[in-house]
């Protein structure tokens, strides 16, 4: 007798299955579309005729139901909505994108004129220092 466990293959697609193979997020929104086609349904039975009311029942429950399903790149249908918003309203408007040539500024930097040499601006600076720690050093009120 031998056991065998299913590995997806990716581990970010896993979902942990609640009742009948669905998530918690999908079955809670099943439920509510059930509920919001079973509502209209009794609500509007009075109102209107057979088949027209089952349009409104199709189309009072699907928003929930694609709610529960939908997946675009990982992202549920709230964050989706979210994502398109911004990027179609609030940060709407033309991206212009400016390449930077490398080659031309390393180029720019080979012909101006070479950086000061640093071992003669160092060699001065130990001088200083030197004449400087070589001096005495009064103290207030007190001699050297």
């Amino acid at each position: 007798m031998s056991m065998e466990i299913k590995i997806p293959k990716e581990i970010r697609t896993y979902h942990e299955s609640v009742f009948w193979g669905l998530s918690m997020r999908q079955l809670l929104c099943s439920a509510i579309a059930v509920g919001a086609a079973v509502g209209s349904y009794f609500g509007l039975r009075p109102v209107l005729d057979q088949e027209t009311l089952s349009w409104v029942c199709i189309l009072c429950a699907a928003p929930f139901g694609v709610a529960g399903f939908f997946t675009y790149h990982g992202m549920t249908l709230e964050k989706f909505i979210r994502a398109w918003f911004r990027s179609e309203f609030l940060c709407a408007g033309p991206r212009r994108f400016i390449a930077e040539n490398y080659y031309q500024a390393l180029m720019e930097d080979l012909d101006k004129p070479p950086l000061p040499d640093v071992r003669k601006w160092m060699d001065k600076r130990k001088e200083a220092r030197s004449v400087q720690e070589s001096r005495p050093v009064y103290k207030k009120g007190g001699h050297t």
